[in-house]
């Protein structure tokens, strides 16, 4: 037997006006049929979201983990504690390696020699711009009258102070006649945790391009330093209690005396062994984003016993923070 409907949704008898068979008062009556949807309306409703999905998990792709990182943030969902920012300078293949940190950010630190007539200097700096604008400390140019910088490659180039900041240690360089250079990420040192893995790159005696590793040691500690241009010069000679820059840190006085001019900051503390000529290169978190600009290190290269010369796992650096917020402040040429 065929069965047919109206499009009303009226069951049809298709034996109407025909002899029938006797009924069964017992059967139950047919059951009352529903007008069949409109086809395709429910995919319509439901493709929104399920595309909307599907783009979202195309563009996510797309960007890489920067993306994933913000996401674990918004939703709660395996969040990242971590010291780097979401840019990942090192290759996914090396990442979380010093070897994959130092062949990745090595090229983008300097070494910086510094004349006067007082003396010269010898320190670090971070490549910021690809024509050759170079963060360090202030004490490594302090007073100087002519700059000499050596690129990882082995390139020599003059440079010139830009701007100085004495009350944050800081200072901005730039090279001459120098473009196409490899520069730095600048990270973000508020996301920085005790514990996290670090790696340090400088000149520590003119040994251009070393790297040590170590941990974020402490957080926010107090670290007094000079601003007195005459107690730059002679760092990484063997000069002026053990060739580094005097600080004060905990009451206490390191690398000779820091006289009367001062001033406190802030600073990450590191256990990443830290030298003479260290002042103003870098320290990297394991993606390879530069979190601070080693300042002051504790050197006992000046004590009697040989063993007891050398890193002694006390080193500070100024959080990268601070030297973004001054980055206007040294580009617009201030000299306090």
């Amino acid at each position: 037997m065929t069965e047919s409907f109206h499009r009303s949704g009226e069951y049809e008898n298709p034996y109407e006006g025909q002899q029938q068979a006797p009924v069964n008062p017992e059967w139950p009556p047919p059951p009352a049929y529903a007008p069949a949807p409109a086809p395709h309306a429910p995919k319509k409703r439901r493709g929104g979201p399920v595309a909307l999905l599907a783009a979202v998990a195309i563009v996510a792709a797309a960007i890489g983990g920067g993306t994933a990182y913000g996401i674990q943030e918004l939703t709660g969902n395996d969040t990242v504690t971590s010291s780097s920012t979401s840019t990942n300078v090192v290759p996914s293949s090396q990442k979380g390696t010093v070897s994959g940190v130092a062949k990745a950010v090595s090229p983008s630190i300097v070494e910086i020699n510094a004349d006067s007539n007082a003396g010269s200097s010898t320190g670090s700096g971070v490549i910021i711009t690809g024509d050759g604008e170079i963060i360090t400390n202030n004490h490594v140019v302090a007073g100087a009258s002519q700059i000499k910088v050596r690129t990882n490659d082995g390139k020599s180039y003059t440079a010139k102070v830009v701007g100085t900041d004495s009350k944050k240690d800081l200072a901005l360089i730039k090279l001459e006649n120098a473009s196409g250079l490899k520069t730095a990420t600048l990270g973000d040192s508020a996301g920085v945790g005790v514990g996290d893995q670090v790696v340090a790159i400088g000149s520590p005696e003119g040994l251009t391009g070393t790297v040590t590793s170590g941990i974020i040691s402490a957080l926010d500690r107090d670290v007094t330093v000079s601003t007195d241009e005459s107690q730059g010069q002679g760092q990484g000679q063997g000069q002026q209690g053990g060739g580094e820059w005097p600080f004060e840190f905990g009451g206490r006085e390191f690398n000779g005396d820091t006289g009367s001019d001062t001033t406190t900051y802030k600073a990450l503390q590191t256990d990443a062994s830290l030298n003479p000529g260290n002042s103003g290169g870098a320290l990297i978190d394991m993606n390879g984003n530069i979190i601070g600009i080693n300042s002051a290190m504790y050197s006992a290269a000046g004590a009697s016993s040989s063993a007891a010369a050398g890193s002694v796992g006390l080193g500070f650096a100024i959080p990268i923070n601070t030297v973004k917020a001054d980055l206007a402040t040294l580009r617009a040429g201030s000299t306090d």
